[in-house]
Parts: structure tokens; C-alpha cells; sequence
């Protein structure tokens, strides 16, 4: 790798981390990772930024491009050679098995790249090597998950600002003017719901009773929040009923409705609960 893209790499590294996966140039309004991987022949850690795709359940797309280079990327051959790595997504930290995919599943996964974006096909047809396409698959491990805030109210506020950016993405590939509900569309558009419903799940198990038990006087505004929750879940049912069909108008209007109700959910909920969230976790 030339220092000029070590360098390129390093800012878009920098950048991200200090905006939690926020970032400009070429990836800004997209999807884009830090994956660390470790080096086929040095054994040492390297971070690169990639794009990935969602694909549902706990793991990531990634596609070893390079460009539409002859070669492939460093990184796509340190992860063969040590399968285990870290995925930085701007909120969370996690370790991931890297699994490349072959044969029809490949197929289909870079399909589903293609139809989201034409520049996956340009990559390929620059060179004849066949693009790599790899799942990550998050490894479970005990205990709270690795949020990369330093308080736990700065944590929920990033969270809630990942759903809104990424719905925010949905409603643009919506809004592109493709015309059709393509496969990876509908991967995002549910992916996104599950996402959603765990992290509420969360909340309704945990946070809220924790706050409820320390916070009395908070009762009315989480008993209105339990409620808002049920309200998004059958929101979140519409739209996945949207999603089984091909009417993309109706897919953008169950969109639409999402985005309203749960900024506005959002929005009340940050007012309510974070200045009560860090004065608890001082005195315990």
C-alpha cells in the first residue's frame, strides 16, 4: 500500500472516530465500517475503511474491490489468513469470523450489491478476478455490548442517531428513482426493523425498569414510552407486510410513517431519560 493511500486511509480512520462513524468524501452518505484485520505475514493489526452492505440477522457484506484492482486488497488476504476480526460501525465495537462466500450465495449476495449500486459491476468488469464477497458474523460474547460513548447517555444518543441515518439512507435508495423494491433494498428495510425492534426490547426489559425503579416520578414518561414502543412494533409490521410485495409506493408511504413516530419517539425520549440516565451511574 502507498503512503498516499495509507494517509487518505488514516484521515477517513481519524474522521470517523471522532464524528462515530460520520464521515465526508467519497463515503459520505454511505455505509461504511473500520475493519480491522491481522496481517497475513506481520501478524499486526491493520485498520482499513470499508463499505459494507446489511444482510440481516448478525451479519455484514463486505467486497474485496480494491477498485477493480488485479490484485486483492491487503486486507482480503490478511482476513483469509486470520479468519477473526474487529468491526468498528461507529456506535459499537465488536470481533467478527470472516467467512468468504462462494459459489451461488456469492452470486446472489454481489447481485444484490449490483442492483444497489452500479459501481460494484464497473469494479468488476475492470479486472478478471472474481470480487470476494465475505460475511461477518458478529461473535456473541457476555455481558453489554462495546458502545464507543464515554457516558451511558452520550451511548443512547448515538445509538438513536444510527437509526436515524440509517433510515434516513433507506428513504434516499427509496427516493433514487429506481423504480423497483430490489432485493437489497428489502434486506436494508429489514434489517433496519430488526435492529429496532431488539434495541426497544432492550429497553422495555432493562433500562426501563432500572429508571422506573430509581426514578418514580418518571412513571408517566416510560409508561408513554412502553406505549410508543407498541405503536413502531405494528409501524414496523406494516412495513414488513409493504415489503412482501412489490408496490414500492407503499413501501415509501410505511417509510414515512416510520420516520415521523419514531423521531418524534426519539426526540421525547432523549428529552425525558437522559438527565436522569448519568446522575445514576455516579452514585452507584
Amino acid at each position: 500500500m502507498t503512503h498516499s493511500v495509507q494517509d487518505f486511509n488514516q484521515q477517513i480512520i481519524d474522521e470517523f472516530r471522532a464524528h462515530h462513524g460520520r464521515v465526508g468524501g467519497p463515503f459520505e452518505g454511505g455505509r461504511l465500517i473500520l475493519l480491522t484485520t491481522t496481517g497475513a505475514r506481520t501478524g499486526t493489526p491493520h485498520t482499513t475503511p470499508v463499505g459494507y452492505l446489511p444482510d440481516g440477522g448478525d451479519r455484514i457484506l463486505v467486497i474485496a474491490s480494491a477498485g477493480g484492482s488485479p490484485r486483492h486488497p491487503d486486507w482480503y488476504r490478511n482476513l483469509v489468513a486470520h479468519p477473526q476480526v474487529t468491526v468498528e460501525n461507529g456506535v459499537f465495537t465488536y470481533e467478527a469470523q470472516a467467512v468468504v462466500l462462494s459459489g451461488e450465495e456469492r452470486d446472489r449476495a454481489f447481485a444484490r450489491a449490483v442492483e444497489s449500486d452500479r459501481g460494484w459491476a464497473v469494479y468488476q468488469e475492470k479486472t478478471d478476478r472474481v470480487l470476494p464477497v465475505i460475511a461477518l458474523h458478529e461473535i456473541a460474547r457476555p455481558g453489554p455490548p462495546n458502545i464507543n460513548a464515554s457516558s451511558p447517555s452520550e451511548a443512547l444518543s448515538l445509538v438513536h442517531d444510527a437509526f436515524r441515518r440509517e433510515l434516513n439512507l433507506i428513504r434516499t435508495e427509496l427516493s433514487s428513482g429506481a423504480g423497483t423494491l430490489g432485493p437489497q433494498l428489502r434486506v436494508n428495510c429489514l434489517t433496519f426493523c430488526q435492529g429496532l425492534h431488539n434495541h426497544h426490547t432492550g429497553e422495555d426489559v432493562a433500562m426501563f425498569p432500572f429508571l422506573a425503579d430509581r426514578h418514580p416520578e418518571a412513571a408517566p414518561a416510560i409508561d408513554r414510552l412502553r406505549t410508543e414502543h407498541e405503536h413502531i412494533a405494528a409501524l414496523v409490521e406494516e412495513l414488513r407486510e409493504a415489503l412482501s410485495g412489490t408496490d414500492l409506493a407503499s413501501v415509501r408511504t410505511e417509510v414515512d410513517r416510520l420516520t415521523a413516530e419514531l423521531e418524534a419517539h426519539l426526540t421525547y425520549e432523549e428529552e425525558q431519560l437522559i438527565p436522569l440516565i448519568d446522575p445514576l451511574i455516579d452514585r452507584a
